[in-house]
């Protein structure tokens, strides 16, 4: 913009271009009086003035010189600055407090500016048009930023927790100093992912953290636990917990998370998984006696005739039997968090399957009606024991939760590849809230019409993780008061 075409436009195209204009000033180059010539109506309400007292003054007379502020801020500096270089000079950020003429107080603002040079004719600055823009809210939206992520540092360095950022393009990693510390290292110690990756646990590696990467650019949630060597041969567990980042095309290109040395914890499981394996297992020897006295005892006293004996009889077998049942859960139990739950394959007919435990079951519970239709036969390859541990639980769900009366519906199908085996009652039914928890270890729904009904919470993260280390799934549907529907698939078997 020339300078020698400022003093031939109108007055009121002068005013409609510069006047309205957003936080702009208009000074002379006049070193180092500086004259204001114009004041954008904006700019006039920024700073408390009017036309009148600023235009045809120096700078410095209109606003004061604050000489505290630095060189980059001061207003003396910059202009000069801008006639002698004749280049632009930006202002990214500063303060400026304004005057509220209503409450007689200043109000903290924040903005950032720009001058730029206007020549003459002759090429030298005529001109400075000193442009200011209110960043008051971006600046107090970063401070906040700033602040939360002080908070979270320090929450994370109290919780002794590591962060990591993994670029998913490039293969960048960046992490804190406590991971380092969490593989053995010390805080300094440049770390580089595919060492740290060396020391987890091979059979780890390969069978949770592969699989969990690949799931969590599917459902963009990473997590797992795992087993790392220290370099001095120690063994530790970790958790990691991570979530994936994608772009505008919804592709993943980030992964931001956390790990956590949880080996306490770890080792406190152990120790509490050895007790409840060696309780069970001594326990398991008086209850096979008691059984055995008990069948003995009914066998003898036959002839006898006597049906308060019997029922008896009857009625303890059947405890002795559950507390049997809930023995061989809490081995199962140790047994899988300690990775020694062993499957034994073989292919075998799901209905035939659902009949016996059904049979078995009614034994137990001789005034319950269930209800199931084998259809076609349906075979799959697993470990028979354990999946009729698992149609044992959900049918005593099923009698535990509705009424005596009620039917339980037991149904068998195929659906894509799969055999699915669905157990139906007609029972109290589950909140929606509920529904994700109950497969968890030791979870229980909390209500009134729960609590005299007697229970561990492990029967359902059993069954979920046998069905699971079969390559199957399980769920429920249910409304509360509703009854539910549980479920679980299998592969169906090949070539039978």
């Amino acid at each position: 913009m020339s300078a020698d075409l400022l003093p031939v436009l109108p007055d009121d195209i002068f005013k409609l271009v510069f006047e309205k204009s957003p936080g702009s000033l208009l000074v002379k180059g006049d070193a180092p009086r500086f004259t204001i010539v114009a004041a954008s109506d904006t700019y006039l309400d920024v700073t408390s003035s009017t036309r009148e007292a600023i235009v045809g003054k120096g700078f410095f007379e209109a606003f004061p010189e604050d000489k505290t502020l630095s060189d980059d801020t001061n207003a003396r500096i910059i202009f000069t600055r801008v006639v002698n270089t004749r280049q632009k000079i930006d202002v990214p950020a500063y303060r400026f407090d304004v005057f509220n003429t209503d409450t007689k107080t200043y109000t903290e603002r924040h903005w950032s500016c720009s001058n730029t040079p206007i020549f003459d004719g002759d090429n030298n600055v005529a001109y400075i048009l000193n442009t200011v823009v209110d960043i008051t809210d971006e600046v107090r939206a970063r401070e906040a930023s700033t602040e939360n992520e002080n908070r979270l540092l320090l929450a994370t360095e109290a919780a002794a927790m590591a962060t990591w950022d993994l670029g998913l393009l490039d293969n960048s990693f960046v992490c804190s100093p406590r991971l380092a510390e969490i593989f053995g290292f010390s805080a300094d110690t440049t770390v580089v992912r595919e060492n740290l990756q060396t020391q987890i646990d091979a059979d780890d590696m390969k069978n949770i953290v592969v699989p969990a990467y690949h799931k969590a650019l599917l459902t963009g949630t990473y997590v797992y636990e795992v087993k790392i060597h220290l370099p001095d041969d120690s063994l530790r567990w970790i958790k990691t917990q991570g979530i994936v980042v994608y772009d505008d095309k919804k592709e993943p290109v980030r992964m931001l998370g956390t790990v956590i040395d949880i080996t306490d914890t770890k080792r406190d499981e152990i120790r509490k998984n050895d007790f409840i394996a060696m309780a069970s297992h001594e326990l398991k020897t008086p209850l096979t006696s008691i059984k055995a006295y008990i069948q003995i005892l009914t066998k003898r006293l036959i002839p006898v005739n006597d049906s308060f004996v019997n029922t008896t009889l009857m009625k303890a077998g059947n405890q002795v039997t559950k507390m049997t049942d809930l023995i061989h859960s809490f081995l199962d139990l140790s047994r899988l968090e300690s990775g020694k739950l062993q499957l034994k394959l073989d292919v075998f007919n799901m209905n035939e399957l659902v009949a016996e435990t059904i049979a078995e079951t009614q034994l137990l519970s001789p005034g319950h009606p269930i209800e199931f239709e084998p259809g076609r036969q349906l075979f799959v390859k697993a470990d028979a024991e354990k999946i009729g541990q698992v149609i044992g639980n959900l049918l005593s769900n099923a009698l535990k939760y509705s009424d005596k009366d009620s039917t339980i519906t037991v149904t068998c199908t195929i659906e894509n590849n799969n055999v699915k085996v669905l157990v139906t009652d007609n029972g109290i039914g589950i909140k929606a809230k509920d529904q994700e928890k109950l497969f968890q270890r030791f979870y229980r729904v909390e209500s009134d019409k729960m609590k005299n009904i007697s229970g561990f919470g492990i029967g359902l993260y059993l069954s979920s993780e046998i069905i699971q280390r079969h390559r199957g799934t399980i769920g429920v549907q249910s409304e509360e008061g509703r009854g539910a529907t549980f479920y679980f698939t299998l592969p169906a078997a090949t070539g039978i």
